[in-house]
């Protein structure tokens, strides 16, 4: 990866190299969503069966004969395929909170992350990701309700104003001021899940201090990738909505459920773009640096100089005797 590449450029080489994330989640997502409309589904058949309404509901989907079957009181309650869905809604949730740190981890690798460390990293931080997620929740929610709040009141004070356009202003900057505000909190509670998982920090409170004073020192770049991304989510809506409308005619019921199903999965992309966004900006600015210890060479000693080694004393032969 470049150094100097930008978090959008180097949030979307880590979903390229990880592509069997998003595959997995849709799957998940699909198969709980198929559950959790089982029980709608087995009530919807044991009326419409036996009901000629459903001849207006072959060949396409009318909203007002499915408002008028609801209505009817044959068709029952639908108490418990309410329960049903919040049920899996909630196991989605868990499912979330299980899985996500394995993919936090296999986007901050250089390689691909083995089956096993995947599933480490997730069962490490489950309770760590599931705290994290009631405080955003709480903190999310309570910041919303406010906004909201002061969003009313402006608009209540908008219509007692003689100039027509100013309720259209006030309501349209209401709206992106609320967006951008509830954005830079999603990107808080991202950075403290990616400083989580990443770290190994236990003390969740101290990976959302962390992630506060990052998002503020760098709450332009960071917000502005943000709404990139939702841009582009919000294009992938409109091309799906317009290929369908555009090209399934209403009484193919296979050719809607591809182009929704390919629809969700594209959708798909831009959020788990967002998290390599996040997992980027973790890896370019909030690790902390390892101090490393200058070498030091140890002193050379010079060597003394010498002159050649002498060479063996061979003592001289004596002289014979005259006469010996």
């Amino acid at each position: 990866m470049a150094e100097h590449q930008s978090l959008l450029g180097g949030g979307w080489d880590r979903v390229t190299r990880n592509k069997r994330y998003i595959v997995w989640f849709y799957v998940l997502n699909l198969a709980l969503a198929c559950l959790g409309a089982a029980a709608f589904s087995n009530q919807a058949h044991d009326y419409l069966d036996h009901s000629l309404l459903s001849g207006r509901l072959v060949h396409g989907f009318d909203v007002g004969v499915m408002i008028e079957v609801l209505a009817q009181r044959e068709f029952g309650p639908t108490h418990a395929a309410r329960v049903s869905w919040l049920h899996f809604a909630l196991l989605f949730f868990v499912a979330t909170a299980l899985f996500l740190p394995g993919v936090l981890q296999g986007y901050a690798s250089t390689y691909r992350l083995p089956r096993e460390d995947f599933f480490r990293a997730c069962g490490r931080n489950l309770w760590r990701f599931i705290r994290l997620m009631i405080v955003a929740g709480i903190v999310m929610g309570a910041v919303a309700a406010a906004l909201f709040g002061v969003h009313g009141v402006l608009e209540r004070k908008a219509l007692q104003s003689t100039n027509e356009l100013l309720l259209f202003e006030v309501r349209v900057a209401g709206l992106m001021v609320i967006f951008l505000v509830m954005t830079a909190l999603r990107i808080c509670f991202d950075l403290a899940e990616t400083d989580v998982v990443l770290s190994d920090q236990r003390a969740v409170r101290r990976s959302i201090g962390s992630a506060f004073r990052h998002t503020w020192r760098n709450l332009g770049q960071l917000l502005g990738s943000y709404v990139v991304t939702t841009i582009v989510a919000a294009i992938l809506l409109a091309a799906g909505l317009w290929v369908w409308m555009k090209f399934v005619p209403p009484a193919s019921v296979g050719g809607a459920i591809f182009v929704s199903q390919l629809t969700l999965l594209w959708l798909l992309i831009p959020r788990f773009w967002q998290r390599g966004v996040a997992v980027s900006y973790y890896v370019e600015n909030m690790v902390e640096p390892i101090a490393v210890q200058p070498l030091t060479p140890p002193p050379v000693v010079p060597a003394e100089v010498t002159g050649p080694a002498p060479g063996p004393v061979i003592p001289s032969t004596p002289t014979e005797r005259q006469g010996a």
